[in-house]
């Protein structure tokens, strides 16, 4: 298990630990944001469906973010191709929302990516995801068309970036 620490002068530090797609810790997050994605707007993708396999190094990633020892933020990175990562199962607890954890975990999976070789970062998100889009936006993502087929853009948005600039 890989881990990462980042100290803020303000606060306690920030671990990230690598941990696979599949443990408990990750099913949990995940779930919470299934959950919440759902009661916004009426369906989601399961995380379940998702092969633990995608987020297998040396192509994939997965972080949980811990503060005092719980878990409360996760997010995972996939190679597309040899150029394009993709960020999926971005998600952060409502308790430690706000505190910049979000982009904390974004900044490790970019940076994560751009060491495995990809040039450029998709992601998707909800319209009515407020906070991520607004995260997105202020990191330097930009929209794109859609690169999963049968996706609603009235529901879902595609982004981009790319690394190195």
């Amino acid at each position: 298990m890989t881990t990462f620490s980042v100290a803020q002068p303000s606060e306690s530090a920030r671990l990230l630990r690598e941990v696979p797609y599949d443990h408990p810790d990750a099913r949990r997050l995940t779930q919470a944001l299934y959950r919440e994605q759902v009661a916004t707007y009426g369906f989601a993708d399961d995380p379940a469906d998702t092969p633990a396999a995608h987020f297998d190094p040396p192509h994939g990633l997965f972080l949980i973010a811990d503060r005092d020892g719980v878990a409360v933020g996760c997010g995972g990175i996939r190679l597309l191709d040899a150029n394009t990562a993709e960020i999926k199962r971005m998600y952060v607890t409502a308790t430690a929302r706000g505190q910049g954890l979000g982009r904390h975990i974004l900044r490790s999976l970019e940076d994560q990516a751009a060491s495995r070789g990809a040039m450029q970062i998709v992601l998707e998100t909800g319209v009515s995801n407020h906070g991520a889009l607004a995260l997105y936006q202020s990191s330097g993502y930009g929209p794109r068309p859609s690169y999963v087929s049968g996706r609603d853009p009235f529901v879902n948005r595609a982004l981009t970036k790319q690394l190195g600039e």
